[in-house]
Parts: structure tokens; C-alpha cells; sequence
């Protein structure tokens, strides 16, 4: 099989209700939207627990150096600290930079100008050198640091570091300066060079700050890749501030992080010993727990405790999420709810979980608070997009088509504004507007030779399904004229190609696509079912289909093929096998059609007419059922 199977395209592809970057193939299947939104809760869900955007960090240098931080999906202690501090700790504004008092000479000038336009024409170690001259000739800090720039534009770790460390000489006192330094040490695992900045760091910090500090440090080491030797140091570090419960916190962190799980857990202990009711023990405590059940364990018992402790319940749900344990982890959520009715992290949540579980209309009703506080309170922490793409769909699955257009139409351009367009379409052509569909996709401003191959393979599916085969044809053919080898194309302009009964055509294209693609499975069993399905060459179309098998063994497409050449050859009983066993990877109503055919011939007539009846049920106008008992002159 490969024609109505391989080629068919989801009302709007899984990753589109994702709101997530990367894309599903067009020929991805058809899920109903509960097994589609099982990948939302277990990705996109965990994320919107978070409800915290990470703040800055002064001891954090991975945007300075250009290590790029680790996503976060819940606050880490030092984020819920800081938070918990920002209202007692008066902000100190950081000391400007003391800058020589250096005549702009036209020797300085010219070095300076003449290192910039070599930056700018792909010379950067010219610009590098020339600019670190001038830096240390003038002693301007501001020189050093874009050197710096250059050296790390391209990509040059030993020399992007000499010149930080000639930048931080020169401005002993600029913040910036230190975060890349300290950040270029962790790189480099000289950690003996950050031991005096970050004991002087801990010394200077107010008290009530210096908690939130010491977690800092530990996330600047966590970085180092001497483990050992960054948890040496931060036991040194702190201390002289053990009866801090942070200090523990810190160390337990750096110990997870190295693989110590039982320092871990010791520290944890402390930690929640000197401070019972700490949200950012009990959380560590969770977090370097030995299993499952143990975490558990934790976070219910404090919950107990301290009801009113939102970060330990919403770590709790995540533990819930995780487990698959919707139903638990919505009763959280609507805790949490009650304490705050207008919170967008909740009603995000609630509405996805619903979406999950399969409560559509709490699901609508809680996305649909979720846009209103967005259009309220703008957060350019929070895109709307993946609530808009999920109202849309359920929308469309209940037919309000009116209903779906009105979501998809306040989809902002982004990484799901193409996926929604293409949906439009479907939808526009679904309810009989076909131009309306085209003229969608013609607005389309595709980028690059991908979205433009989505947009076309959508406007063929959409002229296919409006029987109008040969403009189908037509549509890719004029694509194929621009992007003659696209895989893609190729396929679909085969299989448009086979609805026109053009054999030689389709496969020519075929047989380009398996040159181009050799181990593109999909080629190799649309050959050989055709062949198959036409009763010609069956030894040609057995070997393809064998070939496409060993590629994807559990493809049930596949498989229903190689039953069916199977049949064709004669082979009933081999024939039933592969059926079955199609049929049990996937009960779709095709597969069915073929195997009632074959007990059919075998003599199970009363098997075949209940398989028949079944596809009857589930799909009253399929053309293959209709052909097929019209050839057998069989009877429901």
C-alpha cells in the first residue's frame, strides 16, 4: 500500500501543536488529537510549569563568553532566592570603568579603524592583533574588550582570553569584564585563578545576599570540566559559611551535578535540617532524591507541612507530568489556581492538561483566560501561539470550521505562522473554498526551498482531494522545473503521476528518488505496490518491497504491501500473515480492505464480510472497500 497511506497529509502536522521548532515530515500520520497532545504535556507542558524567567546572574558569564546557558524548565534555587530577596536588597550601581586620559592620536585612529574594516573583510586575526596593540599601547580598557569581540566572533578560545585578561587588568572594576574572565577560567579549568575573585565576591556580599551568591558560584562551576577539583574549590569557598543552609545547598547542587549522588543527599539533609521550611532545600532534596517514589515522598510531606508553597507544588505536578499521572497533576494545577486566578503559567497548564486528558471544553476555557491575560498584561516572556494552534484544532475537530479560521488567523508570524497558513488552506478547502485555499497559499512568503516545497505538496493534496488530479499534476510538475531533485517533489509528483495511471512517468520518478535517496524506504514499496497492485512484474515488485522492509521492518504500510504482492504471487496463507500482522501494527481501514480480500478468497467469507463491515463503519465512502467488493461481488 502506498498511495492513500503514504501520501496523505495530517489536518495540520504534530509539531504545529507543539509550538515547537522542528517539524514532522509531511507524510507523517493521522493521530486523534488526545495521542497528539500526550507529546504536548510531556514536552511543552514541563516548560510551562516554570512560570519564572530566569534573571541575571552576576556570577553567570555564558552569554559573555558565548556559552549558551541550559534551558531551565523550573526555577533553579538560586532564581526562586533572588526573587525572594529582590525586595530587601537595595541594587548597587556597578562602578564605571576608569578610562586613561590618552590624546586620540591619527596613529590610534588609523589602528583602530584599519582593525575594524579588516574585521569587517574576514581578517580577523589582523584586526585582533592591531586592536590588542593599541590596547596595551593606550591602556583603554575599551580597546581590550573589543578584541575580544573579534576573537570570539571567530571562534578563537586562546585568544579571546588574552585579551580578557588584559581587559579585566585594565578595568579591575567592570562587572562585564569579570563575567567573561570567570567564565573563560571554567572553560579553561584554571580554577585556581578564580579562587581570589570568588572569595572576595562572598566577603563583599551583604549577608542577605550572600545565600543567593554561593549558588551562583555553584552554577559557575558546575561549568568546569574538572568536576572534582570545582567541588574542592567550592568547599573551600564556603567554608567559613557553614551555618548557612545555602552553603549545603551549593555543595549538594555540585555534588548532583558530579555524579555524587550520596554527598549529595548528605548535604541536602543539612541543608533542610538548619532550615525546615525551605522551599530551596526541599526542592534540592527532591532533586538528588534516589528514585521516583522518593521525590515523591519529599514533596507531598512538605506540601503537608507548607500548603501554600508554590514552588514545591509546582514541582510536585512536574513529578506528576513525568509519571503520566494527568489526572493528579490537573488537581495541583487547580490548587495553585485558587491562590491565583489570573496566573498565565497555571491557566496554561490547566488548559494543555485538560487538552491531555481529553476535557476539550476545559481545555478551551482555560486557554481561551490564558490569551485574554496575554492581551491584558503583554509578556514578551510568553507567546500565545501554542494556545492559538491547539484551540484551533479542537475547534476542527468538533467541525466548527468558522472557529478554527478565527484562532489560526491571530497566529503572529514565527516558527508556527507557516504550519497555520497551510492549515487555513486545508480548512478553506475542507468546507468547499478551494480558491480561497489557493489564494492563502499563493500570499504564502515562504523562506527558502523548504517552506516553498511544503507549500506546494499542500496545494497538490488539496487539488487531489477535490478531484482535480491532473492540475495536481501539473502544480508539482512546474515545482520539479525549479528543484528538479527535491525528494520530496519527487515523491508526491510519482504518486499524482499514479492517480493519472501514468506508469512510465511515475516510475521514472521513482526510480531518480531511490538514486538520489537509496535508503528512502517509502520509494522502494511505492514501486513495488504499484506493480503489485497492477498484478505485473510480481517478482520486480517483490523485490523492491523485500528491500523497503529491510529498511523499516515495522513500517505496517510496508508490511500490508509485502502481504499483498504476497497474495498476488499466490501465497494465501504467507499472505494472511503479513495482513495480520499489518493490521495489528496498525488497524487501518486499507490494510483491512486487503485482508478481508484474502480470507475472502481463502474461503472465510463470514471473516472477511465482519473486517469489511468494520471499515464500512469507520469509513462509509472508501473507494478502495467500494471497488473491492464490487470485483468479488461480495455482499455486506
Amino acid at each position: 500500500m502506498y498511495f492513500l497511506k503514504q501520501i496523505q497529509r495530517p489536518p495540520l502536522r504534530i509539531a504545529l501543536w507543539l509550538g515547537v521548532k522542528s517539524r514532522l515530515p509531511l507524510k507523517a500520520r493521522i493521530y486523534p488529537l488526545k495521542k497528539t497532545l500526550a507529546i504536548v504535556t510531556l514536552s511543552t507542558l514541563l516548560s510551562a510549569c516554570a512560570g519564572i524567567t530566569p534573571g541575571n546572574d552576576a556570577t553567570n558569564p555564558a552569554a559573555a563568553a558565548g556559552t549558551p546557558s541550559a534551558a531551565t524548565p523550573a526555577a533553579s534555587p538560586e532564581q526562586i532566592a533572588s526573587r525572594k530577596l529582590a525586595t530587601r536588597v537595595t541594587p548597587v550601581k556597578p562602578p564605571e570603568e576608569h578610562l586613561p586620559a590618552v590624546p586620540l592620536t591619527k596613529e590610534i585612529l588609523f589602528k583602530v579603524l584599519s582593525s575594524e574594516v579588516a574585521f569587517q573583510r574576514g581578517n580577523w586575526q589582523s584586526a585582533y592583533v592591531t586592536l590588542l596593540g593599541a590596547a596595551q599601547q593606550t591602556r583603554d580598557p575599551r580597546l581590550a574588550r573589543r578584541a575580544a569581540e573579534m576573537a570570539l566572533s571567530a571562534k578563537q578560545a586562546n585568544e579571546a582570553l588574552v585579551a580578557i585578561r588584559l581587559w579585566r587588568e585594565l578595568a579591575p572594576d567592570s562587572e562585564e569584564a569579570t563575567q567573561y574572565y570567570l567564565g573563560f577560567i571554567m572553560l579553561s579549568n584554571n580554577l585556581a585563578e578564580a579562587k581570589p575573585i570568588l572569595e572576595k565576591r562572598l566577603q563583599d556580599a551583604p549577608p542577605q545576599a550572600r545565600g543567593v551568591m554561593m549558588l551562583q558560584i555553584q552554577r559557575l562551576l558546575a561549568r568546569a570540566q574538572d568536576k572534582a577539583g570545582a567541588f574542592t574549590l567550592l568547599e573551600q569557598l564556603v567554608t567559613p559559611y557553614t551555618a548557612m543552609s545555602e552553603a549545603h545547598l551549593a555543595l549538594a547542587q555540585q555534588a548532583f551535578s558530579g555524579g555524587n549522588s550520596v554527598r549529595a543527599q548528605e548535604e541536602a539533609k543539612i541543608a533542610l535540617n538548619l532550615k525546615p521550611d525551605s522551599e530551596l532545600a526541599i526542592l534540592t532534596s527532591a532533586q538528588v532524591a534516589a528514585d521516583s517514589g522518593e521525590v515523591e515522598r519529599i514533596l507531598t510531606d512538605f506540601l503537608k507541612k507548607y500548603p501554600s508553597s508554590r514552588e514545591v507544588r509546582v514541582a510536585y505536578a512536574r513529578t506528576l507530568i513525568d509519571q503520566k499521572q494527568y489526572e493528579k497533576a490537573r488537581s495541583q494545577f487547580e490548587i495553585l489556581l485558587k491562590n491565583d486566578k489570573q496566573d498565565a503559567t497555571t491557566l496554561l497548564a490547566l488548559g494543555l492538561l485538560n487538552a491531555q486528558i481529553g476535557d476539550t471544553k476545559a481545555a478551551e476555557r482555560y486557554l481561551v483566560s490564558y490569551i485574554d491575560q496575554l492581551s491584558k498584561h503583554p509578556d514578551e516572556a510568553r507567546d500565545n501561539t501554542q494556545a492559538l494552534l491547539i484551540l484551533a484544532q479542537i475547534a476542527a475537530d468538533r467541525n466548527d470550521t468558522d472557529a478554527a479560521l478565527k484562532w489560526l488567523a491571530q497566529v503572529e508570524p514565527g516558527d508556527a505562522y507557516l504550519d497555520a497558513q497551510l492549515r487555513r488552506a486545508q480548512l478553506l478547502s475542507k468546507r468547499g473554498d478551494l480558491d480561497g485555499a489557493r489564494r492563502v497559499l499563493a500570499e504564502i512568503d515562504t523562506n527558502g526551498e523548504r517552506e516553498k516545497t511544503q507549500v506546494t505538496q499542500v496545494e497538490a493534496q488539496l487539488l487531489r482531494e477535490a478531484n482535480r488530479p491532473q492540475e495536481a499534476f501539473k502544480v508539482l510538475e512546474t515545482a520539479l522545473k525549479t528543484q528538479p531533485d527535491n525528494p520530496d517533489l519527487l515523491y508526491d509528483y510519482a504518486m499524482a503521476a499514479e492517480k493519472l495511471n501514468n506508469l512510465s512517468t511515475m516510475e521514472t520518478a521513482l526510480r531518480k528518488l531511490i538514486a538520489l535517496a537509496p535508503d528512502n524506504q517509502q520509494a522502494y514499496n511505492a514501486l513495488g505496490y504499484s506493480l503489485a497492485d497492477r498484478n505485473i512484474r510480481l517478482p520486480e515488485a517483490l523485490t523492491l518491497i523485500q528491500k523497503a522492509l529491510t529498511l523499516a521492518p515495522q513500517d505496517p504500510f510496508i508490511v500490508d504491501s509485502m502481504g499483498w504482492v504476497q497474495y498476488r504471487l499466490g501465497n494465501l496463507g504467507e499472505a494472511e500473515t503479513r495482513l495480520r500482522n499489518a493490521y495489528s501494527l496498525l488497524p487501518d481501514p486499507e490494510i483491512a480492505v486487503h485482508l478481508g480480500e484474502v480470507l475472502w478468497v481463502k474461503g472465510q467469507k463470514t471473516d472477511a464480510q465482519k473486517l469489511w463491515r468494520e471499515v464500512l463503519q469507520k469509513d462509509p465512502q472508501n473507494d478502495a472497500l467500494k471497488n473491492t467488493l464490487a470485483r468479488l461481488g461480495a455482499k455486506l
